[in-house]
C-alpha cells in the first residue's frame, strides 16, 4: 500500500531531522571518528530532504536551511577527506615504506581538523536550525495534498533525467566528468530513499545496488583526493 505524498513529506522530515539532533548531540558528549562521520550522514540526508522540498515548496528559510546545513558538511570535509586517506595508507604502507612520511603528514593533518571539527560541531546552534525546520514543517502540513505527488515524482524524473545526460558524458580520462556523475546520482538516490512510500512495489534491493554504484564512483574520488594529496 502506498503512501500520501504529505504523510511521505512529513514522516521523511520527522525521521531525519530526530536522526540529525541524536547524532549531533552524541557526538557532543562523545567525540569521535565515528561520531563525525555519523553526523555527516545524518546532516547530508536532511540536507537532500531540503534539495527535494524546495523543488515542490519554494521559499527562502529552505535556502538558509539548507546553507546551515552545508556550511557544517564543509566544516568535517577536510577530516573525513584525510581519514579516508590514512585508512588507505595504511592497508599499503608495508608495500610501500617511503609512503611512512606521507603517513606522518597526513596524521599532522588529521589532529589539526579533529580539533577544528570538535569545535564546530560543539558551536552549532541547533536552536536556530530547530526553529525554521518547525516552520517549514508547519507549512508541509498546509499544502493541498492535489497535484503534490505529481510534483515530486516529476522532481524525481528530472534527477534522473540528469544523471542520464552525465553518465553519456563521461569520459575515463577525466575524472571530473565521473564525480559530476557522482553528485547527480547521490541527489537522485536521496530523492527515491525519501519518496519509495508513494511507489508501488519498489524493490528495496535496489537501495543496495544504487550505494554500491554510487561508492564504487567514491572510491575514484577518493583516490583522485589522494594523489593530489601526494603531490
Amino acid at each position: 500500500m502506498t503512501m500520501d505524498a504529505k504523510t511521505v513529506l512529513l514522516d521523511s522530515l520527522d525521521v531525519r531531522w530526530k536522526k540529525y539532533r541524536s547524532e549531533l548531540k552524541l557526538c557532543r558528549a562523545e567525540f569521535s571518528e565515528e561520531a563525525v562521520h555519523d553526523v555527516r550522514v545524518a546532516a547530508r540526508r536532511l540536507l537532500a530532504f531540503f534539495d527535494l522540498l524546495r523543488s515542490v515548496l519554494p521559499h527562502a528559510r529552505i535556502q538558509k536551511i539548507r546553507r546551515a546545513l552545508k556550511d557544517q558538511l564543509d566544516e568535517l570535509d577536510d577530516l573525513r577527506d584525510t581519514q579516508v586517506l590514512l585508512v588507505d595508507i595504511s592497508e599499503y604502507i608495508h608495500e610501500v615504506p617511503d609512503l611512512e612520511v606521507f603517513r606522518e603528514y597526513l596524521e599532522k593533518k588529521e589532529r589539526k581538523f579533529l580539533r577544528a571539527a570538535r569545535k564546530a560541531v560543539t558551536s552549532h546552534k541547533a536552536g536556530d536550525l530547530s526553529e525554521r525546520v518547525e516552520k517549514m514543517r508547519a507549512m508541509i502540513a498546509e499544502q493541498p495534498e492535489e497535484g503534490l505527488k505529481e510534483q515530486l515524482l516529476t522532481a524525481a524524473d528530472e534527477a534522473y533525467a540528469r544523471v542520464i545526460r552525465l553518465y553519456h558524458a563521461v569520459d575515463a580520462e577525466r575524472v571530473a566528468t565521473i564525480h559530476k556523475l557522482r553528485i547527480a546520482f547521490k541527489r537522485f538516490r536521496y530523492t527515491i530513499e525519501i519518496i519509495h512510500p508513494m511507489l508501488e512495489d519498489f524493490p528495496h534491493e535496489n537501495f543496495e545496488r544504487m550505494h554500491t554504484y554510487q561508492s564504487m564512483m567514491g572510491d575514484i574520488q577518493d583516490m583522485e583526493v589522494a594523489l593530489e594529496g601526494l603531490a
